[in-house]
């Protein structure tokens, strides 16, 4: 029986993360309770890649746009003023989640679980709600920057688990 149990997600993805915003934004974010409030309400952007393979799911990453905003003005080498569209928001955002999830992928192929990632898929707005596919596991860790909230929600499910 394949488990995507195997190894330390949250570990994992901490370091992940952490990595990501450090070395291509110059940002430092540390974990945060994804009970403890200020979550990603409001007007907010998600990016999310797909897993298809011996393990089949979503990653998405999402924070609200202002701060987007700012993360891609990082990214680029400029000031959020400057960002004028919001397709370069989405392009960057959608590039952190493929990067989070490329991360992901090596891990699980790391444990013989094959799988390959889609292109990012981009979603703005304030009223929409994540749900979760039958039979995959849950899983939400949150971080901050400052006053800002990011969060990456998995669901995943390996063939032969029977979840």
């Amino acid at each position: 029986m394949i488990t995507i149990n195997r190894f330390d997600v949250k570990t994992f993805l901490t370091k992940a993360v952490k990595d990501v915003f450090d070395t291509m934004l110059s940002m430092g974010v540390e974990p945060h309770d994804p009970d403890g409030g200020g979550g990603t309400d409001g007007y907010r952007i998600m990016a999310s890649v797909g897993v298809v393979g011996e393990v089949t799911g979503v990653i998405a990453i999402q924070m609200g746009y202002g701060f987007a905003k700012e993360v891609t003005a990082s990214m680029l080498g400029m000031e959020p003023d400057e960002i004028e569209s919001t397709e370069e928001v989405s392009d960057v955002i959608g590039e952190l989640a493929n990067m989070i999830g490329g991360s992901l992928k090596s891990r699980l192929c790391d444990f013989n679980l094959s799988c390959q990632l889609s292109i990012p898929s981009i979603t703005h707005g304030s009223n929409f709600k994540v749900t979760s596919m039958k039979g995959a596991q849950h899983e939400r860790f949150c971080f901050h920057h400052a006053l800002n909230i990011i969060c990456v929600d998995i669901y995943m499910k390996a063939k032969g688990d029977g979840i």
